[in-house]
Parts: C-alpha cells; sequence; structure tokens
C-alpha cells in the first residue's frame, strides 16, 4: 500500500478524523468565501473574542473557534499535525475519545485564554483566537503522558520515542517567542494541560471520557437483567478484555507498536472500538 492509498484507507476507517478535517476544511472555504464575495469577516462570528463582554454575547465561539481558520498555511499544518496524532491515538484509544479530546482540550485551551483575558484586559483586548492547535496539543498531551515510549517515524526520516518528540514540537509551536500569537500560546498550554490530566487520570485507570458519559447516563432509567449467570459472565468478559487491553498497552509503553504481533494489532484495534 503507497502513502496516498494509506492516507485514503485512514480516512475511511477512521470516521470521527475525517469529519473532524471535513468540518475545519469546510469553514476555513466559508469564510474565505464569503470574505471574498461580500467582505463579511465572519472570523468575528466564528472566532473566540479575548474581550469577556464581547465573549458573553458570543459564547458560542468557545466551541467554533477550533475548528475556524483564515489563512491556507494555518490550516494545512494544524490538520497535517492533527493527522499524525491522531494514527497514533485511534491505534491505542478508538474514535470516540478522540472527538471528545479534541473538543475538551479546545474549549479549556479557550477558557485559559478568557480567563487571563479577565486578569489582564489590556494585554488581550480586540483580538479573536482561531484554530484547531489547542486541540491538537491537547491529544499529542495524552500520547506522551499515557505511552510516552511509543516509538514515532517524523516524515519517515528517523525513529524517536514520542514524547521525546512531542516535547520538541511543543517548545517550537508554544514556548519559542511568547511576544508573538501571545493569545494562541496560551491556549496551546491550556489544551496540553487537560490533555496531561486526561492521560495522568489514564494511567491510574480511570477515562475521564467513560466517567463522565457515565454521570450523563445514571440519571435514565436501566433495564437490568436479574439473571446471575448472565450478570456473572458479563462482568467476567469485561474484565478479561480490559485485562487484555492493559497488557496490549503496557507492551506498547515498553517496546513500541511494531512489538506487537498481527493477532495483537487486530485485538487491540478491536477493543479500542469499544472504548
Amino acid at each position: 500500500m503507497n502513502f496516498l492509498q494509506n492516507i485514503k484507507y485512514n480516512f475511511q476507517k477512521q470516521e470521527v478524523l475525517t469529519q473532524i478535517i471535513i468540518a475545519n476544511v469546510a469553514i476555513f472555504l466559508t469564510v474565505n468565501l464569503i470574505g471574498n464575495l461580500s467582505h463579511l469577516d465572519l472570523v468575528r462570528y466564528l472566532g473566540l473574542p479575548t474581550g469577556p463582554h464581547e465573549f458573553l454575547t458570543k459564547f458560542w465561539t468557545l466551541f467554533t473557534y477550533m475548528f475556524t481558520h483564515a489563512s491556507l498555511g494555518h490550516i494545512f499544518w494544524n490538520m497535517l499535525n492533527f493527522y499524525f496524532m491522531a494514527q497514533i491515538f485511534f491505534t491505542i484509544m478508538g474514535q470516540r475519545t478522540l472527538l471528545y479530546l479534541y473538543v475538551m482540550s479546545g474549549i479549556t485551551g479557550g477558557a485559559l485564554l478568557l480567563i487571563l483575558s479577565v486578569l489582564f484586559p489590556a494585554s488581550f483586548s480586540g483580538a479573536y483566537l482561531i484554530g484547531a492547535s489547542a486541540s491538537v496539543l491537547g491529544m499529542g498531551a495524552v500520547m506522551a503522558v499515557y505511552a510516552p515510549n511509543y516509538r514515532v517515524y517524523p516524515f519517515g526520516l528517523f525513529e524517536i520515542s514520542y514524547k521525546y518528540f512531542y516535547i520538541i514540537m511543543f517548545v517550537v509551536t508554544t514556548l519559542i517567542d511568547l511576544s508573538i500569537n501571545t493569545g494562541g500560546k496560551i491556549s496551546h498550554m491550556g489544551g496540553a494541560l487537560f490533555g496531561i490530566v486526561y492521560g495522568y487520570y489514564l494511567k491510574k485507570g480511570t477515562d475521564l471520557f467513560n466517567l463522565s458519559f457515565r454521570l450523563k447516563k445514571k440519571s435514565k432509567l436501566k433495564v437490568v437483567s436479574h439473571n446471575p449467570a448472565y450478570t456473572e459472565t458479563a462482568t467476567r468478559k469485561k474484565s478479561t478484555e480490559e485485562h487484555t487491553m492493559d497488557e496490549l498497552l503496557d507492551k506498547i509503553s515498553k517496546s513500541g507498536y511494531d512489538s506487537l504481533t498481527k493477532n495483537e494489532k487486530d485485538e487491540l484495534f478491536r477493543l479500542s472500538q469499544k472504548k
């Protein structure tokens, strides 16, 4: 399978990845098309305003900003990084968690910037935050904490542990010269912070996605089987699958994804789809 066929296969297999990229591209084209035809700046309605008073009238922008880009270079690099990180994330974590982490990392990054804009209004007035960077860095931070020794091959040129790859990328995109794009880099820190917290609790055995999902379902009526044999069998099966998943992830963390056999990779993929 050549490079382009591999990308096509990944897009077909990973529906959530495809949907997120399509949403980003569609909004990018809409912003530029309408901007060129009518001179209406949609960034003012989709980007996150750094002024707290304007945000109160555009509260939806805490969500829409992470899908909004104005320049071709901006969306290209963000989506390229997102695609690359998603391949690693998808292999271990599954699809549903990908969307949850993308959104929550973006919200955390935007919220951190809003808080600082309240504390230091003179430093952040009159600007708009756009872009998927906080979401992408949040997703990457999870893997840096959860599977730090996972081996990656950037552009196929060299081999490096994922934790070092992520640190280099974070330093280059965020910590170098904070005087440029200060608001955007603050959102990067917020997104990465959420990813670190998520990865930390995941290592402790708590999946924040599943926890929040269970809390939403807790108040709803459930049909519960009163057959002890059925309940015991279902519990035993779930416990066995979780144990198998932990063993596979531990092997990846220590020796890298390529250390898995074909059967182990297939089993990891099957179990990850249940997340």
